[in-house]
């Protein structure tokens, strides 16, 4: 009788960070599957939805014991660190596939092309999360599964795995800046407080008497809302600078 159950590991945590460049992972056994888009800048753009924390789920079929763990990911480098975290050298696979943005890669460990890493990728795609890596580690136990048969098991215990896997929505920040006079600073920090903008910084070196820089990130899509709000409450013109 094939057995279930999920468990959370609060360990292994990226919610915050995106990234544009990927590169190939090492193998140890077969080369990987690899497809990549010609552009960057739309795995940027913005938002999306990842998981929380590092999950995993597990099931014996046909006497073979399938481990999938999901954990959220940044770029190709905490791929790299998340797999070497997991995998079981003493396993007889560890299969992977990781999505960031229009990048991926997967990886069938020794198992027939096509018949793990592939369908791992697949549940990632299927679910609609994005910055994350799954592994599914396989113990053989003596029954062979075919080729179906083991494209239904990592893509099922993959799929498994995400589906109980608490998630949360990343929006990309955007850089800007405002020129500001000192006596215009509470009511620009009301607002910035307001739409909780990140990384506040203050440069008073602007080479312009009595002006200060102040520089900071605000979600993608509160940009135009967070202008008008400033240039709403402030009694002059302001100069704004975008990244």
């Amino acid at each position: 009788m094939p057995v279930a159950n999920a468990i959370t590991i609060p360990s292994y945590r990226y919610c915050h960070k995106l990234s544009h460049r990927l590169s190939a992972l090492p193998s140890a056994r077969k080369p990987m599957v690899t497809t990549a888009s010609s552009s960057s800048a739309s795995s940027n753009a913005g938002a999306f939805t990842t998981i929380k924390e590092t999950v995993t789920f597990e099931k014996e079929i046909k006497k073979s014991k399938f481990i999938a763990i999901a954990g959220p990911i940044s770029n190709e480098q905490s791929a790299h660190s998340f797999l070497n975290q997991v995998k079981d050298p003493r396993a007889t696979h560890n299969c992977w596939a990781y999505k960031v943005g229009d990048q991926y890669r997967s990886n069938d460990d020794g198992e027939p092309s096509g018949t793990a890493g592939k369908p791992i990728h697949s549940a990632i795609v299927s679910s609609g999360l994005d910055r994350i890596m799954v592994v599914v580690i396989r113990y053989f136990g003596g029954i062979k599964l075919g080729t179906g048969g083991l494209v239904r098991a990592y893509g099922g215990v993959a799929s498994e795995c995400l589906r109980n896997a608490p998630t949360c929505l990343v929006k990309s920040k955007v850089p800007m800046g405002i020129e500001v006079p000192f006596d215009l600073l509470g009511v620009l920090y009301h607002q910035l407080q307001s739409f909780e903008v990140e990384d506040i910084k203050q440069d008073y070196d602007t080479g312009k008497e009595g002006i200060t820089m102040v520089s900071f990130k605000v979600d993608f899509d509160r940009v135009e809302k967070l202008e008008e709000a400033i240039k709403g409450s402030c009694s002059r013109e302001l100069v704004f600078y975008k990244h």
